[in-house]
């Protein structure tokens, strides 16, 4: 690399996500000269995920139609179908699965997450056993549904399986929901409005068990039905677990950075740490992967599964890669997220996870159109809206200034005094068969770590 010229030299993006290809545009937006090289596990170039949950299912989309659009040509040498396999960074190399090694004078890990598995391998191995996670995964499962199965279990009630869910009963299945939690949603957004999650999918003919679990999937070769922990059984043809994310950090298991089952953790400007909390100056985190404080949130280290953070996150990283540091600047993104399931339009800003109190300040649960804003300590941390999406900006405005809680007269439709803030009700994540979207994960590495001083 020329000495002082951060545009040059070899770049290396691990994970050919969006946060990947996102990474790779802005590197040359921003008047990156040197080799990139762009390495995948997967055979396809980067795709779209959100459409494999909504259009794909419904038969709207094919799942080999959901490519992302590139916004320029990012001029990288594509190596798909290749996964990493190890990190070297004393040697500044990538190890591959093929035997091959990558040079690198800055790296960008974006391998995101893949679909936590049933915990019984040949359970999940059954034929009509699905996970919801890739393109394969997508095609496969609509072909099963286009076929109309007598019913189809779906294991967990978070936002996938929710929009799993919705997408059968849109088609016509039969479908039963299994959540070990008390409601839909419960661990992402609360208590309050996972009521009305619950009243949406039995209104619309869900046979939604909560507070129960899946003991065991049955069936001699072929999915048949399951076994649930309050005693009854669920006759099904095709099953779909939906019980959340597993972060792809294995491959750093001796990279010494510190990643673990929460992610990789790095700082505000999107550099890793290595697993004694020192900062790297040559490796950077970008998408689901990573795991970044935030100053609105405690400081406390956010985990996020959103599409909207990964693009953000990766043209941060990317321009901190070829900046100096003071031109590099802060990923400060507020998290937003949306999910469309049973006819309702839901969107949230912030981190309700992040709280302790809400309050409806427009609409209601019973009119099925509200904005609810959630608050910590007396001040607003987030708000979600269902069929309101306009609300959003004045919220998130409320966000970023960290305004009192409960929030003032504003974007109101009706005087606050009638709606008295109640308890946020989050439960925690280890009841639960979903993981929330936004995970707050605590302060730096996993690792427990003993440290030896040398005898002098």
């Amino acid at each position: 690399m020329a000495a002082g010229d951060p545009r040059e030299g070899r770049i290396v993006l691990v994970g050919a996500s969006l946060a990947g290809l996102r990474a790779a545009e802005t590197l040359r937006e921003e008047g990156f000269t040197g080799s990139l090289t762009v390495v995948g596990d997967e055979p396809h170039p980067p795709y779209d995920r959100p459409p494999l949950s909504k259009q794909v299912l419904l038969g709207r989309a094919k799942a080999d139609t959901t490519e992302l659009p590139m916004r320029r040509d990012p001029d990288a040498e594509w190596r798909l179908g290749t996964a990493a396999t190890g990190l070297d960074p004393l040697a500044k190399r990538v190890l591959l699965a093929d035997g091959e090694s990558l040079p690198y004078d800055r790296l960008l890990i974006a391998t995101g997450t893949r679909a936590r598995p049933w915990p019984n391998p040949a359970e999940g191995a059954l034929d009509g056993v699905f996970t919801l996670r890739t393109r394969e995964d997508a095609a496969g499962l609509a072909e099963r549904l286009d076929a109309g199965p007598r019913r189809v279990l779906v294991i967990g009630a978070g936002f996938t399986g929710s929009e799993i869910a919705s997408a059968c009963r849109e088609r016509g299945l039969d479908v039963t929901v299994a959540e070990r939690g008390p409601a839909p949603l419960v661990g992402a957004l609360g208590g309050t409005l996972s009521k009305l999650a619950a009243a949406m999918q039995r209104n619309h003919g869900v046979d939604l068990r909560c507070g129960v679990t899946v003991t065991a999937l049955r069936g001699n070769g072929g999915f048949t039905g399951a076994d649930l922990s309050d005693g009854t059984r669920v006759d099904a043809d095709v099953c779909v677990v939906a019980l959340g994310a597993i972060r792809n950090v294995e491959w750093l298991a001796d990279s010494g950075l510190a990643a673990g089952p929460r992610g990789i953790a790095c700082d505000a400007g999107c550099r890793a740490f290595d697993m004694y909390g020192i900062v790297t100056d040559d490796v950077f985190v970008a998408g689901d992967v990573s795991r970044f404080p935030h100053p609105l949130f405690g400081y406390q280290m956010l985990s996020l599964e959103h599409w909207g953070n990964a693009v953000e996150q990766a043209e941060v990283a990317a321009h901190n890669m070829i900046n100096p540091g003071p031109r590099r600047r802060p990923h400060l993104a507020i998290p937003t997220f949306w999910s469309t399931q049973f006819g309702l339009n839901i969107k949230s800003v912030g981190v309700p996870t992040f709280s302790d109190h809400l309050v409806i300040a427009q609409g209601s649960l019973e009119a099925r159109r509200l904005a609810m804003v959630y608050g910590f300590q007396g001040r607003v941390t987030a708000a979600v809206t269902v069929d309101m999406a306009k609300s959003l900006d004045y919220y998130r405005h409320l966000i970023e200034t960290a305004a009192p809680f409960p929030p003032p007269p504003g974007a109101l439709d009706r005087a606050l005094a009638a709606d008295i803030p109640v308890p946020s009700d989050v439960p925690d994540p280890k009841g639960l068969s979903h993981g929330p979207t936004v995970a707050l994960t605590g302060y730096l590495p996993d690792r427990r770590l003993t440290v030896v001083r040398p005898a002098r």
